[in-house]
């Protein structure tokens, strides 16, 4: 059984309850009305969630050529919206348009040049995205059909498509969703959150050209506004260090399983926990060097796809399947890598998976 269709949002409920909490009024409104959407939205273990709104899609392209439209939502909250990009056609004058089409097509380059998947599927599904999603939206999400974009406020978050790695990190909950369906909660759902990290960050490194030691490593980098004191969302490197500021309050991420948070907040703490499956990838990648996409992220990818991966597992069953690829898919110095990047996390290896 897998977790049904539901939003996967890039914001989580804690930070929109810190700026509800320590905002100015315009910035207290624009977070209740994003923090109602998502909760209004998430899913609730037991209860079947609503259908996701559905663009009318084009028959899957070729294999290897994507299929993308990108949609204007027009400040309302109703989707897809006005299709405003359509794949193959030129640039519009819309930023933010350009922007979900680019990101849109380098996040298809990834997964088909790098890991060989065919869209979110693996059968050439088409790419939808929604831009200006309502009035000051301050998140971007997956809602189990296609990617939505907010402007954000423009004083604690700018526009979300300006980040590649947001776009990407929305895309893969699809392919976790169509891969592996982890349930959206408790340390699945960490593993789910942490997984759309991944590969977002190897999306951007592979755009970018960049190694294990160039990368930043930061998720949501783009995002903040010169206001915040922050780097970014998340620090994959480093987890709990992303930022630091009045309004925000501090990046609450873990590094390791000592310090993981057990709360009802946040499906069990889905966007928190992450930090620690985060920083073992990191660490996998580091100890690897050269390109983080051609060791650790095929490894990463080949355990999500492995059918032994219950849709309710845990961090010690993703490592194990994540240790047994790396021995089938390359040798014993990537094992070892492995094995070292979940240990220095606290996650135990046993047996059992």
């Amino acid at each position: 059984m897998t977790d049904s269709p539901a939003l996967r949002s890039f914001i989580p409920p804690y930070i929109l309850n810190r700026i509800i909490a320590h905002g100015s009024e315009p910035q207290r409104t624009a977070a209740m009305t994003t923090l109602h959407h998502v909760q209004g939205l998430l899913p609730n273990p037991g209860v079947p969630s609503r259908p996701p709104q559905r663009a009318i899609l084009p028959p899957p392209g070729k294999p290897g050529v994507a299929q993308r439209s990108v949609h204007d939502a027009q400040n309302k909250m109703l989707l897809p919206g006005m299709p405003v990009r359509l794949e193959g056609q030129p640039a519009t004058g819309d930023a933010a348009v350009n922007e979900a089409y680019d990101a849109l097509g380098a996040s298809y380059d990834f997964f088909w040049k790098v890991l060989g998947r065919d869209s979110i599927d693996n059968k050439g599904l088409p790419l939808v995205g929604s831009v200006h999603y309502g009035q000051g939206y301050e998140n971007a999400f997956w809602n189990g059909a296609q990617m939505v974009f907010g402007d954000g406020d423009g004083e604690i978050f700018q526009r979300f498509t300006r980040s590649l790695d947001v776009v990407a990190h929305e895309l893969a909950h699809g392919v976790t969703e169509s891969a592996a369906g982890l349930i959206y909660a408790n340390q699945s759902g960490a593993l789910n959150e942490s997984l759309s990290d991944v590969f977002g960050i190897l999306t951007k490194q592979f755009v970018l050209g960049h190694t294990v030691e160039q990368a930043d490593w930061l998720i949501g980098a783009d995002l903040l506004t010169a206001r915040i004191n922050g780097r970014g969302l998340r620090s994959m490197s480093h987890p709990g260090t992303a930022y630091d500021d009045p309004l925000l309050g501090k990046d609450p991420q873990p590094d390791h399983m000592r310090k993981f948070v057990i709360t009802q907040e946040d499906n069990g703490g889905v966007h928190i926990n992450s930090g620690i499956p985060n920083r073992a990838f990191y660490l996998t990648a580091r100890a690897l060097g050269g390109f983080a996409w051609k060791k650790a992220g095929v490894i990463w990818y080949d355990a999500l796809c492995d059918k032994r991966l219950s849709p309710d597992a845990s961090f010690n069953a993703f490592a194990r399947l994540t240790i047994e690829h790396a021995g089938k898919r390359f040798g014993a110095r990537e094992v070892d890598a492995v094995r070292q990047g979940w240990a220095q996390t606290g996650v135990e290896i046993t047996e059992n998976v």
